[in-house]
């Protein structure tokens, strides 16, 4: 794999690899359309990066919470990370038109 290799080298060059939010996103999204992978090969992926050593993630924290809703929930990975991100930033509702995601604890459908 294409990002293995990437990291293996800046592991060798001492630099850090540092992952955004919206990095994490485009890669739930390649992983389950391109490499066809299903919502617990996506959650142990994301849970292997988190536990690595060479990765930092940014707004780690809120990775960490929105697999936890995405674990328990039958939204979608990005509402949940939408969800996280406001729920950090102290919003006890998220607002959406997804009838799917306004399923989820915290969310609500706009009508």
């Amino acid at each position: 794999m294409r990002a293995t290799k990437f990291i293996q080298q800046a592991k060798r060059l001492d630099t850090t690899v540092i992952i955004t939010l919206a990095v994490v996103l485009e890669m739930e999204w390649v992983l389950r359309s391109s490499a066809k992978m299903n919502k617990t090969e996506v959650l142990n992926i994301f849970n292997l990066l988190l536990e690595s050593y060479d990765i930092e993630i940014d707004n780690e924290k809120v990775l960490e919470q929105a697999l936890h809703v995405y674990e328990n929930a039958s939204s979608d990975f990005a509402e949940c990370l939408f969800l996280a991100q406001y729920q950090r930033m102290g919003c006890c509702t998220m607002l959406t038109f997804d009838a799917k995601a306004a399923c989820t604890t915290g969310v609500e459908l706009v009508v």
